[in-house]
């Protein structure tokens, strides 16, 4: 039966409910701690780059050291929580709890709540049934909302882990590591609470009606604050100047760049004295960021690029009842079937332009007005962008108020194209042109751009900060997600290999020249060694790692032939040859099948390396000192400790090579390898600059297609693009290059997201200039 709330009863119910709920999550938190040592443990056991492989390392040594702490800690700030949980929260202060509080945090604090936030918003999408039940009954005991640091709340759950992971000695970075079963397993563990917690509550007789048509009612109301505002034309002839003034200085600066483009700089230009598509592109960007600033400088708006002043009291309580009023709508749409239609983001497109009419009623100040009107424009550009998915452009719509509140606070917005928040719409802008609205709907794409708008919505009074910390998670984000699928991350595993071994074969070479440099060695030793062998150590720090047996077999091997190969006057020598050969040359044709050398190639290779054994048997070559050869074995079984990092030369890429090399059909793989044509440098600078994620039209073999692309090498020697039909094309760097000199390779979208909604903006305004301040 129901259960009338408010009496004394019902709220140490709540509270039973609540320390139940906390000790089955306490309960469970080694089987968490074990899900990450296993999964850690696993990836010990997976090859990669040196500096992948170490990092796994750290963080299976710094769990197996802290992991503990970390779960007593946990443990107990989760029970903490119980204690300190205040009795009640003033509405006033609920509305605005976690805005305020976040001016003066620190960076860590800011990362650990957008990691926290992170974690808690995926994991909500497991638990938001059972949670959303246990929610309300807990309501209605209290007669009162959750606050936001109640226990029950996933947020609060995620942010004490965060914290207490950090506190316990462990690594944030090692956090990001094991973040996927990390939110699979407390996904699993909540969602089993929350159940546990449900039918605790149903057993007391604790029933809820919900009154769905409440929830309805809100989904049908736009989120807007008011009616369009009528047009006020006071200062439109001062708009109107204001942008014939600028009209005049953009004709100008126009001109000033028609000869710029003559300009025989080296960074400007190439051998022919024009600048470079890249450069080109860059000017062009530019001068309409300098008309754009011009237009915000005039003395009819004038914004100030430097300092700007804090927005007028009327505006700021509008935009901070804005992001509460936004929060409760999409709250009651989250709970009804989202239909993402053109309808729909028509829909969107007219509350944004009310919104926007609202907030410049509300604006104290001309320079207010006019970038209300120009952050207007911009989404409104964005959201009748019919080659963007619906579902993409209603989430972007929620990213107008956040994005208002940095144009109006940071000048640098407007002043320069690697701010974080257009950085972040331009990338996810560029990621989604190439799907259709079925194929990006209910992807992880799709999930990761809606967190990101929540995390942002979540956290609007931090300015940048926050648009930088979610740009760098949607880049790395991106280079999981681009290679995820399984024909691609094979490719990429094999692409990685090849880099990986070309860059080892030619750091072993470098450092067996160094180490024969004074010893007297034949020259058909020192051929095999560098041009041969090198291949061997390479292939096989690849395959089993630089320190695995074979590997240091192979490298014991080098030091042993070329001792065999010096002179042996006495006869313990001799005998001491006579007893390691056999197994010498075992381990010599054993690493020589390692890297495809076979047949008569090999018995070639062998025999020659024979001949000069035997004239050292007997004396006709120069004798090395023992204590050389040893220092040679010693420095070749840790030659890793002695390379560095930067690779040199060329690779030698092509499909037989890496069927050879590796062992696997290379028929899916369309392999493009330098052919030696002439490239510019400027062109190879542009290659090596390419964003993952952008689409591309790529003319190969007289066949054009859309593609994607998906992934560099460490040392971006190697690129991969992903065609909409499930083919792949590996390109080599300077082919790449060469590629995008020709016009082989071009980008589908010549303008970034937000530079093209500027320059709609300022085309608009320059139809209509009454409109900057009306």
């Amino acid at each position: 039966m129901d259960i009338a709330p408010t009496t004394p009863a019902h709220r140490r119910l709540a509270t039973l409910a609540r320390q139940r709920f906390v000790d089955g999550m306490c309960a469970s938190l080694p089987a968490l701690d074990k899900q990450i040592h296993d999964f850690l443990t696993d990836l010990m056991g997976h090859t990669g780059t040196q500096r992948e492989m170490q990092q796994r390392r750290d963080a299976w040594l710094g769990h197996q050291a802290h992991h503990k702490t970390w779960v007593e800690r946990l443990g107990r700030a989760w029970r903490e929580s119980l204690v300190q949980r205040p009795v009640s929260t003033p509405a006033s202060l609920r509305s605005s709890e976690g805005i305020g509080a976040l001016e003066l945090v620190g960076d860590d604090v800011l990362e650990n709540k957008i990691i926290a936030s992170r974690i808690a918003l995926t994991v909500t999408e497991h638990v938001a049934a059972p949670f959303d039940a246990a929610r309300q009954r807990t309501q209605h005991l209290e007669a009162r909302e959750l606050i936001g640091s109640d226990i029950l709340r996933p947020e609060t759950l995620c942010l004490h882990l965060v914290e207490q992971w950090l506190e316990a000695g462990l690594e944030r970075e090692h956090l990001q590591l094991v973040l996927d079963p990390l939110q699979r397993g407390l996904a699993a563990l909540m969602l089993s609470q929350y159940q546990a917690l449900v039918k605790f509550y149903d057993d007391q007789g604790v029933v809820v009606q919900e009154d769905l048509r409440a929830r309805v009612r809100r989904a049908a109301s736009a989120p807007a604050t008011g009616s369009p505002a009528a047009p006020a034309t006071g200062q439109a002839g001062l708009a109107s100047q204001a942008l014939q003034q600028s009209r005049a200085q953009w004709a100008q600066q126009q001109t000033q760049f028609m000869h710029t483009r003559q300009a025989p700089t080296a960074f400007m230009s190439g051998p022919g004295g024009m600048a470079s598509p890249l450069v080109r592109a860059r000017q062009r960007a530019q001068g309409m960021m300098v008309q754009l600033r011009r237009l915000l400088t005039q003395p009819s708006t004038g914004y100030d690029m430097v300092q700007a002043p804090p927005a007028t009291a009327a505006l700021a309580h509008a935009l901070s009842a804005q992001r509460v009023q936004a929060d409760s709508y999409y709250s009651g749409m989250a709970t009804l079937v989202q239909d993402y239609s053109p309808q729909l983001v028509m829909q969107v497109a007219s509350e944004v332009r009310e919104r926007s009419a609202e907030f410049k009623k509300k604006a104290g100040t001309a320079s207010e007005k006019a970038i209300i009107e120009v952050v207007a424009l911009m989404f409104q550009s964005i959201l009748s962008e019919e080659r963007i998915p619906p579902s993409v452009r209603v989430w972007f719509a929620r990213l107008q108020v956040p994005v208002l509140r940095v144009a109006l606070a940071e000048p640098e917005f407007f002043n320069n194209l690697s701010h974080p928040a257009r950085q972040l719409i331009d990338r996810m802008g560029a990621c989604v042109l190439g799907f259709d609205a079925s194929a990006i709907s209910g992807s992880a794409l799709e999930a990761e751009i809606r967190r990101i708008v929540q995390v942002i919505e979540q956290y609007p009074e931090t300015g940048q900060r926050v648009f930088q910390l979610v740009h760098d998670e949607f880049e790395k984000f991106l280079a999981k997600y681009l290679t995820e699928k399984q024909g691609t991350a094979r490719i990429v595993s094999v692409a990685q290999q090849v880099e990986q071994r070309e860059t080892l074969a030619i750091q072993y070479t470098i450092e067996l020249r160094s180490m024969l440099k004074d010893m007297p060695v034949r020259d058909e030793i020192r051929e095999f060694l560098f041009k041969t062998w090198a291949e061997v150590l390479a292939m096989s720090a690849v395959r089993g790692g630089p320190q695995h047996a074979d590997t240091v077999a192979y490298k014991r091997a080098a030091a042993d032939l070329v001792w065999a190969a010096s002179a042996k006057p006495n006869r313990a020598d001799r005998a001491q040859v006579i007893q390691q050969l056999p197994a010498l040359l075992q381990s010599l044709r054993q690493g020589l099948v390692l890297i495809g050398v076979t047949g008569a190639q090999q018995d070639a290779q062998i025999k020659v390396l024979t001949s000069t054994l035997a004239d050292a048997f007997l004396s006709k070559t120069a004798e090395i000192p023992k204590a050389h050869i040893d220092a040679m074995a010693r420095r070749l079984a840790n030659l890793e400790d002695y390379i560095g990092d930067e690779a040199q030369g060329d690779l030698l890429l092509s499909a037989d090579n890496i069927e050879m090399l590796l062992g696997i059909d290379a028929s899916a793989i369309h392999v493009i390898a330098d052919n030696g044509a002439p490239v510019q440098d400027d062109m190879v600078a542009w290659a090596q600059q390419l964003l993952l994620g952008t689409w591309f039209t790529l003319d190969h073999n007289g066949a054009s297609m859309p593609v994607q692309y998906v992934w560099h090498s460490q040392r971006k020697q190697l690129h991969l693009f992903a065609a909409t039909d499930g083919s792949s094309y590996l390109v080599q760097l300077k082919r790449l290059a060469a590629y995008l000199q020709a016009g082989l390779l071009t980008a589908q979208e010549e303008e970034s997201l937000t530079l093209r909604a500027t320059r709609d903006a300022l085309t608009k305004l320059d139809a209509n200039p009454e409109r900057l301040l009306g």
